[in-house]
C-alpha cells in the first residue's frame, strides 16, 4: 500500500536564543527562504509543508512560504508535538519528515535518502541522518528525521510533559544520550555517512548570533558560485577558507 510522505519544516520568529532568525539575511534572502529553496529539490517526498505558530509575528512566514510555492500550516506556538501532529493530519501524511528551520544547508539528496531508507525497512520506527546516531558520521544539520504518523499520534496522546511537547524527537530518540525511548515501540535506524563528507565535527545549525555570522559567511562565499552548493563544497570552504582565516 502506498504511504503518503510529507516533509514538515518547523519555523518560528520567536526563537529564545536568536529572535527573528527565520528572516535573517543569507546572501540576499531570508534564512527560511534559503532552506525552502534547497528542499524544493527533494524528489522523494509527496509534499512539503512549512509549519509555523499561529501568531501575529509569524504571519510574515506565511507570506514567505507562499512566495516559494510551499504550503504553510499555522498551529500551536509552544506545543510543537501538536503542531506536527496537526500539520500531518492537515497534509494527510502517513510518513512524516522533520526538518528544523535552524538547519540552513539541508542536503536534498540526503533527505531523500533517509526517507527511502525508512520506507525500505518495511516497519514503523524513527530514522535519522540529521545528526550523529551510532557513529554514522553525519555532519549536524544536513539531513532529516523520518517517522510514522502512527507513532506521532501515540506520542501526542501519551505525553503531557512540556519538554516532550516542545522537542518532538525526544518522544522517540535522545541524540545526547544516543538512546531510543523504547526500542520495542519505536526502533531507531540510520545510515552510514558517505566517506567524502563524513564530518561529525561540523555543526551547521543557526541557534546563536555566532552561528548566524558563520552561516552568513558560508552563503556569501558559496552561493554566488553555485546556488545548489553541496556539503562537499561546504567542507572545502570550511577547511580551506574559513579555518585558515581564523588562525
Amino acid at each position: 500500500m502506498n504511504q503518503r510522505s510529507v516533509l514538515i519544516i518547523q519555523a518560528r520568529m520567536g526563537s529564545t536564543r536568536l529572535p527573528g532568525k527565520s528572516m535573517m539575511d543569507l546572501a540576499g534572502e531570508p534564512l527560511v527562504g534559503r532552506i525552502l529553496e534547497r528542499v524544493k529539490r527533494c524528489v522523494a517526498f509527496d509534499d512539503i509543508v512549512l509549519a509555523i505558530p499561529d501568531t501575529k509575528q509569524d504571519r510574515v512566514l506565511i507570506e514567505l512560504g507562499e512566495s516559494y510555492g510551499i504550503k504553510v500550516f499555522a498551529g500551536s506556538e509552544n506545543d510543537l508535538l501538536d503542531r506536527y501532529y496537526q500539520a500531518a493530519v492537515w497534509s494527510k501524511a502517513d510518513i512524516v519528515g522533520r526538518l528544523p528551520a535552524d538547519n540552513a544547508t539541508p542536503e536534498p539528496s540526503e533527505i531523500d535518502k533517509i526517507l527511502r531508507h525508512h520506507l525500505m525497512l518495511g516497519r514503523r520506527g524513527f530514522s535519522s541522518n540529521l545528526s550523529v546516531i551510532n557513529n554514522s558520521g553525519y555532519p549536524d544539520g544536513i539531513g532529516a528525521e523520518v517517522f510514522d504518523f502512527s507513532l506521532l499520534d501515540e506520542a501526542r496522546a501519551r505525553h503531557t510533559d512540556a519538554n516532550l511537547r516542545e522537542h518532538v524527537h525526544l518522544n522517540f530518540f535522545n541524540y545526547s544520550s544516543g538512546e531510543a525511548v523504547k526500542e520495542s515501540w519505536c526502533p531507531i535506524s540510520t545510515l552510514e555517512c558517505p566517506i567524502e563528507f563524513r564530518r561529525p565535527d561540523l555543526v551547521l545549525d543557526v541557534n546563536t548570533q555566532e552561528q548566524y555570522e558563520f552561516m552568513s559567511q558560508l552563503y556569501q562565499y558559496l552561493y554566488p558560485k553555485n546556488s545548489n552548493f553541496h556539503i562537499t563544497d561546504t567542507i572545502k570552504w570550511f577547511d580551506n577558507i574559513y579555518l585558515p582565516g581564523r588562525i
